[in-house]
């Protein structure tokens, strides 16, 4: 078990960065070392809580027992080695990197040093989710068929005090672009597909007057081993915000509407089950993410599992980039 005064880093300390702190500061991890690279103040978190350091190398000597990478897509992928090679645990934000360049590093240095690797797909921890896992698992409404989801937002609200245009998100040497950016949908319908992909056709949308040089539009149409057919439309420069997801069984169907929190099973011949999350709070997705971490962390023999999530991540990255 980790004690709870053990040091834990997290790279970078934007909005995102600033999430994990305080979520770990919750779960009761006082020892926060933080490595930024601007040390810009901060805005939800006490800076004075928190170790700062603006140079990698004076981490070199600090016995961490895990990380959390926060920083821009482009720097994941060699943070995410920099804790293998000192094999600390490491939860990276999606997605794990913006090219498919040097994962064959990190496969080999996870080979050498095996360690937990986890990319932050929190949607995988969302309960209208794992009701919908539940149910093709059990094959209570036979089984899946086809899911559909859309998510459609606007990209200079999501951070108002900050230019949208130098985010990471609207630049394409940053690993920005709105498959990587929004690619929790992805990852979610391969996670609920359960099989290897077949194949996939994505189509990228650079119509839209946001002043980004990435793809503010994408489509994905992919089709698995065992039949199961997805489209996920994804986009940034939809005014009003949408978020929704469909998923066809042999027996009936489920909608889930993100946004307005509920959930609806449609069966033929029979009244609708209907649930709502009152007061749903985003962060706890978060939060129900770092727990299952630690414990995976503490349980240890991730191995395979680490593979695994490479494995994973490359085949988002080939959709996406």
């Amino acid at each position: 078990m980790i004690p709870n005064d053990s040091p834990i880093l997290v790279f970078g300390a934007g909005s995102i960065g600033e999430r994990h702190l305080g979520i770990l500061q919750k779960l009761g991890y006082p020892n926060l070392w933080v490595y930024r690279q601007r040390n810009l103040p901060l805005r939800s978190v006490d800076a004075t809580s928190l170790r700062i350091v603006t140079d990698l190398a004076e981490l070199d000597k600090i016995p961490f027992v895990a990380a959390i990478v926060c920083t821009p897509t482009a720097q994941h992928l060699s943070q995410a080695l920099w804790c293998v090679q000192r094999q600390i645990p490491v939860l990276i934000e999606k997605p794990l990197s913006h090219t498919l360049e040097s994962l064959e590093e990190l496969r080999e240095a996870l080979v050498i040093r095996p360690v937990l690797i986890q990319v932050a797909y929190m949607l995988r921890y969302h309960p209208f989710f794992q009701k919908v896992k539940a149910l093709i698992e059990k094959e209570e409404l036979g089984n899946l068929l086809s899911m559909q989801t859309y998510w459609g937002e606007y990209l200079p609200d999501w951070h108002p005090w900050e230019d949208y245009r130098q985010s990471y998100a609207a630049r394409q040497e940053l690993g920005g672009g709105v498959a990587l950016t929004l690619s929790h949908d992805l990852d979610l319908v391969n996670w609920l597909a359960g099989n290897p992909i077949t194949n996939w056709n994505t189509l990228k949308n650079h119509r839209s007057s946001l002043e980004i040089d990435v793809e503010s539009g994408a489509d994905v149409s992919l089709a698995y081993e065992n039949g199961i057919t997805a489209h996920c439309h994804l986009n940034f420069h939809e005014r009003l915000p949408r978020r929704w997801y469909r998923f066809a069984f042999e027996q009936g169907s489920v909608e889930i509407d993100y946004l307005k929190a509920t959930y609806s099973l449609v069966q033929p011949g029979q009244e609708a089950v209907r649930h709502t999350l009152d007061n749903f709070d985003r962060n706890q997705l978060f939060e129900d993410q770092t727990r299952d971490f630690f414990q995976k962390v503490n349980k240890g023999s991730f191995a395979t599992t680490s593979l695994r999530t490479l494995e994973e991540s490359q085949v988002l990255l080939r959709i996406c980039t």
